[in-house]
């Protein structure tokens, strides 16, 4: 009887977000609910597609990248496999970085997927699914499980296969024992590209009745480096903060970089000029004149107005490093100085040194690379 408390407590809570809509999360409101919905990922979707019409699915492993739908796309299949009538009972959704021990595999796992299913195609609004003869298991973050706990799952897997299937969703396949992969048809979820991702964050903005320029969208995808899920967060609350006034203010793209915690694209292009690196031919700086020789004192002052603007110095070097791996005139030799030099300080700085002094080594070792 434990074991269904969760499942009730789920039920009652989402039958709540149901009711009320307009307090759900856009992530889960406009969650894919086919896999026709699923934004991209075009191979994946097509061998799901046919195994849709064939109902008979293997042990399915998803990886890939936060926000590119691999769980949005296992709970869309399974929705048009059992319909809405048997999803509770077919379907067991377990997070692994919360619940990843052996203990959670032999109790709660172990338990659900002995049990034999009912069959039931019709559901009550009237439509027709599938309902294959097994249950599907859902292991998201599957890559968090402790190794006795996926060496558990790996026999689970062998001895109830007949009726229950097991979708294993995680980031990182390299952190899934080779025994457990090996049981599974794999699945990679690139990043969402411009196209796709701009097509979404629109749909939802016209949907929400949310006014956004191009300029908007653009600074959206950049953000979230093809994280979807991140992007609409940002969209959303962007929108919370532009109906805070009356009448509401326009959302700039200023306001999703500071949504977002990056810094802004004016600020790294400024930085970037005072080391040396050429951004745009015509770029001025209010404390460097053009004719100013860069040095010491002018490369520490930017450095401490940075800072004091409270910026983070990791997500600084960061864009600071994309600036220079895609510029197209710096040759090889110099590129690679200054990543070396970005990671040293990124070393240092997830070790906790001081994040004033660290930007200031990697401005000077880098405007020393670029100094004929």
């Amino acid at each position: 009887m434990a074991f269904f408390l969760p499942q009730q407590t789920k039920t009652a809570a989402e039958s709540k977000q149901h009711a009320v809509p307009e307090l759900q999360p856009w992530v889960e409101k406009y969650r894919p609910r086919t896999i026709d919905d699923i934004s991209a990922q075009e191979h994946t979707v097509a061998v799901l597609r046919k195994a849709l019409s064939s109902t008979n699915l293997p042990h399915m492993m998803f990886y890939g990248p936060p926000g590119t739908g691999k769980t949005s796309t296992i709970l869309a299949l399974s929705r048009q496999l059992f319909g809405p009538d048997n999803f509770r009972e077919r379907v067991l959704e377990l997070n692994a970085s919360d619940e990843r021990g052996i203990s959670i595999v032999r109790e709660k796992i172990k338990v659900f997927a002995r049990q034999t299913p009912r069959a039931q195609k019709v559901a009550s609004d009237g439509n027709l699914y599938p309902c294959p003869p097994y249950k599907i298991v859902i292991l998201d973050e599957a890559d968090s499980m402790t190794q006795d706990a996926q060496g558990a799952l790996r026999r689970i897997m062998e001895t109830y296969a007949r009726i229950t299937r097991f979708c294993l969703v995680c980031n990182y396949v390299t952190r899934i024992i080779e025994p457990l992969a090996s049981r599974c048809s794999k699945f990679r979820f690139t990043p969402l590209d411009s196209s796709s991702t701009s097509s979404r964050l629109m749909h939802i903005a016209t949907a929400e009745h949310v006014n956004v320029t191009p300029e908007v969208v653009a600074t959206l995808i950049d953000s979230s480096n093809g994280d979807l899920r991140r992007s609409i967060t940002y969209l959303q609350s962007a929108s919370r903060l532009s109906a805070s006034t009356t009448p509401p203010i326009p959302i700039t793209p200023r306001d999703i970089e500071e949504i977002a915690g990056v810094v802004p694209n004016t600020v790294v292009n400024d930085f970037a000029w005072t080391l040396g690196v050429n951004i745009e031919s015509d770029m001025q700086t209010d404390d460097v004149p053009a004719n100013t020789k860069r040095g010491f004192d002018i490369i520490r002052q930017k450095v401490s107005s940075i800072m004091r603007e409270g910026y983070s110095a990791s997500q600084l070097l960061v864009q600071l490093h994309d600036k220079i791996i895609v510029h197209q005139t710096l040759p090889a030799r110099q590129k690679a100085k200054c990543v070396i030099a970005i990671a040293e300080a990124d070393k240092a700085l997830c070790d906790g040194a001081d994040e004033e002094l660290w930007t200031l080594k990697v401005a000077l070792q880098i405007h020393k690379a670029l100094t004929p």
